[in-house]
Parts: C-alpha cells; structure tokens; sequence
C-alpha cells in the first residue's frame, strides 16, 4: 500500500496528538496543534496528515501568521509543527508531508510560508534565510534556523519587519 496524504478529520486528533508527543517527546506540539484548531484562522486543507496501511504516521500543520512591516500587515503561513512517529522517520515522510502541503498552499492562493527549523533540513525545499528579505523574528533565534520560502516569486520583496505569531505560540 501506498503512504497518502490527506487534510485531517476529526477522527485523526487523537493520533495526531500521539504523533507530536512521540515525535517530541514532550506534549508542548500537540498542545500547540490543539489551540490553534480552535482559532478562526485555522485552516482545515492545510492541517494534514500522512498514513500507511489506514494507519496515520506524521501530521503537518501551516498556519497564518504576520508579518509587520510598519504600519502594514502581510500575510504568510507558518510551517509548525510537523512530527512523524519515530519508528517511520528518515523514510521521507516528512518531505512528502511538506511538499504536498507547499502544493496545497500555493493551490489555495497562499504566497509565502516561513519555518523556524532545522537549518540542514528546510533549504532542501527552497527555504532560505528570511533575514533574506529582512524578515525577522520577535524573540532571538539563529538566523540561519529562521527561513522562508517563495511560493510565488516576488512574494516578500519589501515585506522586511517582525512576524507577528497569534498567542497561541506563546505558550508552547
């Protein structure tokens, strides 16, 4: 059988709850995961999840978020979380998650996505330093880890300023 990704379902949370935990050790994923559902921002097509053989392995989550620059706000989605079950990571499941999820991003009108994440890993998928486009974080990070990505070229030209995550991230 086939890996096949999908937007969750409600009967997917429980596992995606599992998922994050295993993959982070800790519940602080899943408890983001839990809040930003029940936001009117969530994004149901763009909450997705992975599963072989009928059994769900990984879950991806793109969020809106702001970046401010000024007295303008522009739109971007956040790349956070993803986690694959332990036991299933290193097989692609992670990439395959995230390129369906840029597809479907860009498919849904989205133009640009940022991660702050693995600086070895991300650039395989076009991320680059969004200090790039003088994109910066509101709490101190390496620039190197905090990346964005393009979906549509000349997405970021003259967005430079501070994303703005909802308080929903503050408190993972």
């Amino acid at each position: 059988m086939k890996l096949r990704v999908r937007p969750e379902t409600e009967k997917d949370l429980e596992a995606i709850t599992t998922i994050h935990n295993m993959a982070f050790g800790q519940p602080n994923e899943a408890v983001l995961v839990e809040k930003l559902r029940r936001t009117p921002a969530f994004i149901p097509e763009l909450s997705l999840v992975a599963e072989f053989d009928r059994v769900i392995i990984a879950h991806v989550l793109f969020y809106p978020v702001k970046i401010i620059s000024g007295e303008k706000e522009h739109q971007t989605l956040s790349l956070a979380p993803i986690g694959v079950l332990p036991k299933s990571q290193n097989q692609g499941i992670g990439s395959t998650l995230i390129k369906n999820g840029l597809l479907r991003a860009t498919h849904h009108g989205h133009t640009c996505v940022i991660v702050l994440g693995h600086p070895q890993y991300y650039p395989r998928f076009g991320f680059i330093p969004a200090s790039t486009w003088g994109i910066k974080l509101p709490f101190d990070a390496p620039d190197n880890a905090f990346m964005a990505l393009e979906l549509v070229d000349g997405a970021l030209e003259n967005k430079r300023g501070f994303v703005r995550y909802p308080d929903q991230f503050a408190y993972v």
